[in-house]
C-alpha cells in the first residue's frame, strides 16, 4: 500500500474527503516526525511505538575497494509493533 492508497482507505473508513484524509495523514506523520526529532517517542496503544535508538560508531568496509572505513555514531528511527498489531498480522 502506498500513500495514495492509504489516504483512500482513511477517507473511506472515516467518511472524509480524500483532501481531508490527506491533511490528517500529513499532520499525523509531521507530529510523529517532530516528536522523534526532539528525542521523544510516540506510543499508539494497540498499534506500536515509534522510538529513536542510538547507533554506536563502528568500522565498516567500502564495498568497491575493500578498504576499512569508520562509520560515525548516529540516531536512527525504529518502530516496535504493539501486541494487538502482532496478533492481527499473525492470524
Amino acid at each position: 500500500m502506498n500513500k495514495t492508497e492509504l489516504i483512500e482507505a482513511i477517507a473511506s473508513a472515516a467518511g472524509l474527503s480524500k483532501a481531508d484524509a490527506g491533511k490528517a495523514l500529513n499532520a499525523t506523520t509531521d507530529a510523529i516526525t517532530g516528536a522523534m526529532a526532539k528525542g521523544d517517542g510516540v506510543q499508539i496503544t494497540g498499534f506500536g511505538s515509534f522510538i529513536t535508538r542510538a547507533r554506536a560508531a563502528r568500522s565498516g568496509r567500502n564495498p568497491q575497494t575493500g578498504a576499512t572505513i569508520q562509520i560515525k555514531a548516529s540516531t536512527v528511527a525504529a518502530f516496535k509493533a504493539g501486541k494487538a498489531l502482532k496478533e492481527a498480522v499473525n492470524k
